[in-house]
């Protein structure tokens, strides 16, 4: 059975590295600044005891104030899983940095996001829409979008 690693298991191990990135620690993941995305990343991948080294998916939610991207990392080694999350405030130009250099299965779920909500991941290698055809005003899963009725 696959057990959950407690954001304060995460914090413990990667005390140095994660000095200053983390905004809130929650039962079963953290959250962290959105600039400090690529480092974290490598070091729960890397990080001995973590070994967290598959990312099974990307998921991007529409609240009222902010946009979060939540990331759900796997230790094949370990049979544990974590959940890292990125708020982002500005909702009219939200921007963080992209996986892809770290994981290739990130290129597929973050265009799927950007298409979508219209969060947009700097160095990825092909932002561009997914589903929707360029030119399409908006972005669907959206809280203030609006179909034009």
């Amino acid at each position: 059975m696959t057990v959950a690693i407690t954001g304060e298991e995460v914090v413990g191990a990667l005390d140095k590295e994660l000095k200053g990135a983390v905004k809130s620690v929650e039962s079963e993941g953290i959250l962290v600044q959105a600039e400090k995305i690529l480092d974290i990343a490598l070091c729960v991948k890397n990080n001995k005891n973590l070994k967290l080294d598959y990312l099974v998916s990307i998921t991007g939610t529409d609240y009222i104030d902010y946009l979060e991207v939540s990331y759900l990392f796997y230790s094949l080694d370990n049979n544990k899983r974590f959940t890292l999350k990125v708020r982002l405030e500005n909702k009219s130009n939200p921007a963080m940095p992209s996986l892809t250099g770290i994981w290739i299965g990130a290129e597929l779920q973050e265009r799927e996001i950007y298409d979508l909500l219209g969060i947009t991941f700097s160095g990825h290698p092909n932002m561009k829409r997914i589903f929707l055809w360029e030119g399409f005003h908006g972005h669907p899963l959206r809280k203030d979008f609006s179909n034009g009725n």
